[in-house]
């Protein structure tokens, strides 16, 4: 679990810079469009709804109040309404009918009524307009429904007063003395006429109930609070739009990131080793920039972290031989231009510094450079040895600047390589410079393009796979390794050329715990910053001779 972790913190920092980019672009775009949108302002405005009881009913709170939410979510739906919106319009002037939101508050007779509008002013008076268009439409159309009740209530009482008028009239004219017939009829019309005033009162009643129905229906609707011009817009939210699209921007880049990783095929790191190869990492050396003048890095910068890394390796393979001893070397790589042949030269210089008689061999018959690396002759070298079957082979080798190190170059480019690496006179060749070497080192063309490394590996005691990191893939370094295995080739390991010298390659983690020696001798152990960015972080030098190089135990393990 925490190697995962750490692989994930590293490809992270890998691509920093990928998701600190595409933060700093979401964020920038999404405040610049922010900054050049027009502001839009919102105002609200908190309307009331009570519910006015039916005539002639009593109703329950609870009834009333059932009655009147759902009469809130009706009014809701009204306001959005072009009977509504259309004399707002009007009224105001606008060229066309405003946008309303309309939310009911919830468990209350409460709405609230937004109007958004470029003109905060504007904005509070659409939609203080629309709540008083909407309250005086409502109010008429309660009055509406009363207006006809009390048209026939008022008429009925004035033809009940008629009626009473003219029956009190009939019975003041029946005075005096009346015969038995005029006594009935007065008795008569008294029975009528009270009939006709209790028949008044009521109605004068039941006009004053639909009055007094008529006034609660007209403050159904009410305004609880007025809108008021905003001062600060709804949006754009420049801040907040902002944060949000750097995370979006962030993850994207992140997402992006993974996905490079997901499908990048090629070996970055000894795990990838490992997981293809099935064969240890026996050193990490870092890029060297520059031509073919500043590749013999471990002559020229001795003290270079770089320098440092070719001990490792050299250490490395000294301890993979100790069972079976060293005493040739077969250098290759999978494809061209991996860095084998520096990675060739380089190694016979260190091991050459560490006291042994070295003898580089440069096998490639096709490519030559080591001649140009050391500065020596090809007209004399591998293929002259080869032809000339009767001559000393140390009559080819070439001396350098480099004590206990001689080269062989791969002389004139002959026609027919293979045959002559794979002829039995090769082999006398090299059981020949074993005498006059302790370590005898070829450097053979790629084993992806021809078949001389092949046949070569079968002639040495050892073979050191060279892998570019970041630009081989696992395939080549499969099909590379099936090709070696199957000549029987005894394959020491792989060096891991190239690593990024970036504080998230492994390169740098590999030096995370730096070793320095004081002047008087003593170790002390510095600060985990990476001496491989302070070295190489502009200044172009080399450390001097205070700076003492890594541990080869540490370097080895580059998961320590």
């Amino acid at each position: 679990m925490g190697i995962e972790l750490r692989r994930y913190a590293l490809l992270v920092w890998r691509w920093l810079w990928l998701i600190v980019l595409g933060t700093a672009l979401a964020a920038g775009a999404a405040y610049v469009v922010s900054w050049r949108t027009t502001p839009v302002y919102s105002a609200t405005v908190t309307l009331l709804i009570n519910h006015a009881p039916s005539f002639g009913f009593a109703n329950s709170d609870y009834t009333s109040l059932l009655t009147s939410e759902r009469l809130a979510r009706t009014y809701s739906e009204l306001l959005r309404t072009p009977k509504v919106l259309g004399p707002v319009a009007d009224k105001l002037g606008l060229s066309k009918l405003p946008v309303v939101q309309v939310q009911l508050v919830r468990d209350t007779q409460l709405l609230r009524v937004s109007v958004e509008d470029t003109d905060p002013a504007l904005a509070a008076a659409i939609a203080n307009t629309v709540a008083q268009v909407f309250k005086d439409m409502n109010e008429a159309q309660q009055l509406s429904r009363y207006t006809a009740l009390k048209d026939s209530l008022t008429n009925q009482i004035q033809q009940v007063e008629k009626d009473v008028a003219t029956t009190q009239v009939e019975i003041d004219s029946l005075r005096g003395p009346l015969s038995p017939s005029e006594e009935a009829r007065r008795a008569q019309l008294q029975t009528t006429l009270a009939q006709y005033r209790s028949n008044n009162t009521s109605l004068m009643n039941n006009l004053t109930q639909v009055r007094l129905a008529e006034m609660q229906a007209t403050n159904s609707v009410s305004v609880a609070q007025e809108a008021e011009a905003p001062i600060a817009p709804v949006r754009p939210r420049t801040l907040t739009n902002t944060a949000l699209a750097a995370v979006v921007g962030a993850l994207l880049a992140l997402g992006m990131a993974f996905l490079i990783e997901y499908l990048d095929d090629t070996i970055k790191t000894p795990d990838d080793v490992e997981q293809v190869a099935q064969a240890p990492t026996l050193g990490l050396i870092a890029r060297i920039e520059g031509g073919e003048p500043t590749k013999l890095i471990t002559a020229h910068a001795p003290r270079s972290p770089i320098s440092e890394a070719y001990r490792v390796l050299r250490t490395n393979i000294q301890f993979g031989s100790v069972d079976k001893p060293l005493s040739s070397l077969l250098v290759t790589s999978g494809n061209p231009t991996e860095g084998k042949s520096t990675t060739a030269a380089n190694l016979a210089v260190v091991m050459a510094q560490s006291g042994k008689r070295v003898v580089l061999v440069d096998s490639d018959l096709r490519r030559p450079v080591q001649h140009k690396y050391f500065g020596l002759s090809d007209q004399r070298g591998l293929t002259t040895a080869l032809m000339d079957g009767q001559g000393p082979v140390e009559e080819y080798l070439q001396a350098t600047e480099i004590d206990n190190l001689r080269v062989m170059s791969s002389g004139p480019l002959a026609p027919n390589p293979a045959e002559l690496l794979g002829s039995q006179r090769m082999a006398q060749v090299l059981d020949e410079l074993k005498q006059h070497a302790d370590v005898l080192i070829l450097d053979s063309p790629p084993v992806m393009v021809v078949t001389d490394p092949v046949l070569l590996a079968r002639q040495v005691d050892g073979t050191l796979l060279v892998v570019d990191a970041g630009n081989t893939r696992r395939a080549v370094l499969a099909r590379a390794l099936d090709a070696l295995r199957a000549a029987n080739a005894r394959l020491l390991g792989v060096a891991l050329n190239r690593i990024s010298t970036s504080r998230s390659g492994y390169y740098s983690y590999a030096y995370q715990y730096t070793y320095y020696y004081a002047g008087d001798g003593q170790r002390k152990k510095r600060s985990r910053r990476n001496p491989v960015a302070r070295w190489f972080g502009g200044n172009g030098h080399s450390p001097d001779a205070s700076d003492v190089a890594v541990t080869s135990s540490e370097c080895a393990d580059p998961m320590r």
